[in-house]
């Protein structure tokens, strides 16, 4: 491993300290945040804004925000990434993890598509495959995403009175009990199947969020009920959170906590 270089760590410092704030910072706020000397500081605005990183704001001297240079970074960036092999990653990082099966899924209508899976190693796991496509009322990231709609799109892909599939005695098969479910997976955040879509297998959720913010996919862990408990729900339910969070991460999402 080679060393940090100390003047481009203070350039990348400077540059993240405009997704704070108003989006725009004079040389002093600069000095101020970071405790570097002024000398400093200038020399590194002086550089940065040589290199279109950042620019003066028209009307207020001495202060400035970003360029167009960090636009096209980050439109390089997105341009540059598949869904599909970022989640498997986070896949594979949450399955080594917990052991457990993991998926992200999308949704297509009113069913989800898996587009990545890690499996577990015990002996007993769920068998599924990337590619398959399910009801999205049966499965916990179905309803993660479906808990993710506008009420009017959410409405047009399950009408009130959609005839939903039974897959297993405890699907839901009412749209007005899924509505209702959908309404605490929003309140929570996360999203739990128990038994929906296999008897012999419970699941958890979270949402994976693209930089807009928006919805794109969802992370589940899939634990067949020989290894599920209540008490071991909490921990998958915090892992699954972390997983999406860094997915969405990947994606180019910011949250503003």
């Amino acid at each position: 491993m080679g060393r940090l270089v100390p003047a481009v760590t203070r350039a990348l410092d400077i540059l993240e300290l405009f997704l704070d704030g108003d989006g725009s910072l004079s040389a002093p706020d600069i000095v101020r945040k970071l405790q570097l000397p002024r000398t400093t500081v200038h020399e590194l605005v002086t550089t940065l804004s040589a290199r279109a990183y950042i620019v003066p704001v028209p009307g207020q001297p001495g202060r400035y925000r970003l360029g167009v240079r960090p636009y096209q970074l980050g439109s390089r960036y997105a341009e540059q990434l598949d869904l599909a092999a970022e989640g498997q990653q986070v896949a594979r990082t949450v399955a080594e993890t917990c052991d457990e099966t993991v998926h992200v899924a999308i949704l297509e209508g009113a069913d989800v598509i898996y587009i990545a899976k890690v499996d577990s190693t015990h002996a007993v796991r769920m068998v599924s495959a990337a590619g398959r496509r399910l009801p999205a009322h049966c499965t916990s990231v179905g309803k993660m995403l479906l808990a993710s709609l506008p009420e009017q799109e959410l409405t047009a892909r399950i009408p009130d009175d959609a005839d939903l599939v039974r897959m297993t005695p405890n699907s839901i098969t009412e749209p007005k009990a899924l509505r209702a479910a959908l309404a605490e997976i929003r309140e929570r955040g996360v999203a739990v199947e128990n038994r929906e879509s296999n008897p012999d297998v419970s699941c958890v959720a979270a949402p994976v969020r693209d930089r807009t913010g928006q919805v794109v996919a969802a992370l589940s862990i899939s634990v067949p009920m020989i290894r599920w408990s209540e008490e071991r729900r909490a921990g998958l339910e915090a892992l699954a959170l972390k997983g999406a969070g860094e997915l969405s991460e990947l994606l180019g999402y910011r949250s503003a906590v």
